[in-house]
């Protein structure tokens, strides 16, 4: 092994963590969409999971409901929080998180809702 690589695979972890420690405070741009995404990817990740979990509890016209506001859910995100211009497509990561973190909830509700009490299709 070169001693770049050897150097790169030495120096990678430590660069990895220190843009994680500065997510308090990010100094710049990057570092705050650094911080943004993994906030965001681990928000969906949760919201897909719940999915999942609230999608196995409902009955066959339930989980058509689901994926019809799942699906009316991705287009009102998609308006809201990105766009194109001049070739070029722009995510505002901050309206993305917020807006998954509320659907989130939303359906975390709905599991709520189907475990306690049955669930009920008209909510979803």
């Amino acid at each position: 092994m070169n001693k770049i690589a050897l150097l790169a695979l030495l120096i990678l972890p430590l660069l990895a963590h220190q843009a994680y420690a500065t997510c308090d405070k990010p100094t710049n741009d990057f570092e705050g969409i650094y911080c943004l995404d993994k906030i965001y990817l681990a928000a969906d990740q949760e919201l897909n999971d719940v999915y999942k979990k609230l999608r196995g509890q409902l009955n066959a016209a339930g989980k058509e409901a689901l994926k019809a506001g799942e699906l009316d859910w991705i287009s009102s995100r998609s308006n809201q929080c990105s766009h194109h211009q001049e070739g070029e497509f722009f995510v505002n990561l901050d309206c993305a998180t917020k807006t998954t973190v509320d659907r989130l909830r939303f359906l975390q509700d709905r599991l709520r809702e189907c475990t306690s009490s049955g669930c009920q299709n008209s909510k979803l």
